[in-house]
């Protein structure tokens, strides 16, 4: 046979397997309207063993695949199940409530809470979102968090991950501890600069303040310098102003030229990032959840259970919806031994069928799942 002819068997056999797969598909239908009358679970787990156990057994030396194959089938009846007996899920409600009522357009002012001080990275991203803002500076991420929860303030600014120095694990940690939702997002273009006392000599640097996430993405240059002690501290705009406030003329700050001006130091040297593409997502959070007109972009976490093929699963489900993963992130559970939550950033229209699909189905069948939010990125 040439290779259109073994092609033309192919469509003959996918077109009985798509007949058998609604014909399947219809019976698990009237499965779920018997369960509804019966009061029983759609997950029964001792019946999905057997199944699994005997297809393997009947594909012989295929049993693996034949075993991934029907994983999937047995998955996607199980939503269909979960569809006709639960309906439109709380979540779905809640984002179509979202969409119908958030403003067209994202407000121009708000009292912002941002980590740190004047000058701050953190105060730049806040001013690209807002065309005026009312900053509450804050010592730590979490109290960012904290005052958007309480209400001091109607939103909060706090960096996520950086294209060079990875993601900022903190803000990922309270990420789950804490109520809110993203809003919108901003890429960022970060530009460091050493920052000394006016006259100070390179030559003359004995210690080098600065934030962890900016000591990271400025690691090549920091190597070039011998005997240099660097010191983590809270905030670039804080380790400029340690700088202005410390009449020394042998510490330097990696901060932003901004700082310079700000707070009265000379830029000793200029771009001394690591590379020249270096970029930090912002994230703008809220208490209430607010879906600006162009959202395509939504943050999850879940957990699975700790078994083989756990996390494929859900991957599985989110590409045959169509819907492209851009982050994954894995954070360990406090507590639990090499059990983790994963972190997705997704693309996808919130209009669309597929992703009130996708919604519905990790609600009702992941564990630890939540809904961050959808969202525009600004560049």
């Amino acid at each position: 046979m040439d290779i259109n002819e073994l092609r033309n068997k192919i469509d003959k056999v996918d077109n009985q397997l798509t007949d058998l797969f609604k014909e399947r598909m219809e019976i698990s239908s009237q499965i779920a309207e018997y369960k509804r009358e019966n009061k029983l679970p759609v997950k029964d787990t001792e019946r999905e063993r057997q199944l699994l156990y005997r297809i393997s057994e009947r594909a012989e030396d295929m049993g693996n695949y034949a075993k991934i194959l029907f994983t999937t089938i047995m998955d996607l009846s199980r939503s269909y199940q979960n569809k006709k007996l639960i309906g439109n899920s709380p979540l779905c409600e809640k984002i179509h409530n979202a969409l119908e009522n958030t403003e067209k357009l994202f407000p121009s002012k708000a009292r912002v809470a941002c980590q740190g001080i004047e000058g701050a990275y953190s105060q730049k991203a806040c001013d690209k979102i807002f065309a005026l803002s009312d900053i509450m500076y804050v010592s730590t991420f979490e109290n960012v968090f904290q005052a958007v929860e309480s209400g001091l303030c109607e939103y909060g600014i706090v960096p996520l991950e950086n294209s060079t120095a990875g993601s900022v694990n903190q803000t990922y940690d309270l990420l789950s501890k804490h109520d809110f939702y993203i809003v919108k997002s901003l890429r960022m273009q970060i530009n460091h600069v050493l920052l000394t006392q006016k006259g100070t000599n390179l030559s003359n640097i004995k210690e080098i303040y600065s934030h962890e996430q900016a000591i990271n993405q400025c690691s090549s240059f920091l190597r070039s310098l011998k005997g240099v002690k660097v010191t983590v501290c809270e905030n670039t705009a804080i380790a400029a102003k340690m700088v202005a406030l410390s009449g020394r003329d042998d510490v330097a700050a990696i901060s932003s030229s901004d700082c310079a001006e700000q707070y009265g130091l000379e830029i000793k040297k200029d771009k001394i990032q690591d590379t020249d593409s270096n970029f930090t997502k912002f994230i703008c959070i809220s208490k209430k959840l607010e879906i600006y007109p162009g959202s395509n972009r939504t943050s999850i976490v879940f957990s699975t259970a700790h078994k083989p093929g756990a996390l494929y699963n859900v991957m599985s489900r989110i590409s045959a919806l169509g819907i492209n993963i851009i982050k994954l992130e894995s954070r360990p559970i406090v507590g639990k031994d090499f059990e983790f939550l994963f972190y997705f950033d997704l693309e996808s229209s919130v209009y669309s069928k597929e992703f009130e699909q996708l919604m519905f189905e990790l609600e009702n069948q992941v564990e630890g799942f939540r809904y961050f939010g959808s969202y525009l990125e600004m560049h």
